[in-house]
């Protein structure tokens, strides 16, 4: 689901996903929380070249406004299914309330993709969420661009540099020098895995204690450049 543009005269590359895969998590898991379990309609995923649509039943509260929801600022004061979003926060697949929509937003907005879309009718039946294809996403040969910058946080950029063999969550969260569980994993780990850069070593077991994280070949590669550039380079948040 990626694809690579290059630039004639030098050797880097811009990698972009066509959909980011923080994007894609963020969508289903919203979902999965939200949809009603008393309809039986089931949560309908779709791919296409053109998109990537998740489609459940009914759709938000009608206390909430499409325009703050599209905009990332909807907060609402009901939720269903409780028990179930108190589970996904367990296993790391949502950190709260309200949070998925904003995420998504930056996920695509960082990736260098095209708005998310949401959509609902004005008796809250449905919810569709909607991640267009990246712009430069190719069917064969790729495009050819003049800008070469890489499409990684300077969080993630130093997730990447501190990742040695294998670790474990906690060596890794003193590597970078976070205290803050929650913020590690959301605006560092979560983001490096969901671009392909790191992956788990238990990835059926994501809750294991024997969980351990590693660099993928992309994320190797990527090492050894931002550890080419110097130590300047990766800066992310201060403990």
């Amino acid at each position: 689901m990626s694809d690579t543009a290059t630039h004639p005269n030098r050797s880097e590359a811009e990698r972009f996903w066509n959909f980011p895969r923080v994007a894609i998590d963020e969508a289903i898991v919203n979902a999965v929380y939200h949809r009603s379990y008393e309809e039986r309609e089931p949560v309908e995923v779709r791919i296409s070249p053109e998109d990537f649509v998740v489609l459940s039943f009914p759709g938000p509260d009608r206390s909430l406004r499409m325009a703050d929801l599209r905009a990332g600022r909807a907060v609402s004061r009901r939720y269903r299914n409780r028990r179930i979003g108190e589970f996904l926060k367990e296993l790391d697949l949502t950190e709260g309330r309200s949070t998925g929509v904003p995420k998504i937003l930056r996920a695509m907005e960082n990736n260098g993709s095209p708005p998310p879309e949401f959509e609902s009718d004005e008796e809250r039946t449905y919810f569709l969420i909607r991640l267009p294809v990246h712009e430069r996403a190719e069917r064969g040969t790729p495009h050819v661009t003049p800008h070469v910058t890489p499409q990684v946080t300077p969080q993630v950029e130093k997730t990447i540099l501190a990742v040695q063999g294998e670790m474990l969550r906690a060596e890794l969260m003193d590597a970078v020098g976070l205290k803050d569980r929650m913020h590690f994993v959301n605006e560092y780990l979560q983001p490096a895995l969901g671009l392909d850069l790191v992956e788990m070593t238990i990835p059926d077991k994501p809750r294991s204690s024997k969980q351990r994280y590693r660099l993928t070949e992309v994320g190797r590669r990527l090492q050894a450049e931002l550890a080419s550039r110097g130590p300047d380079n990766a800066e992310g948040d201060p403990a």
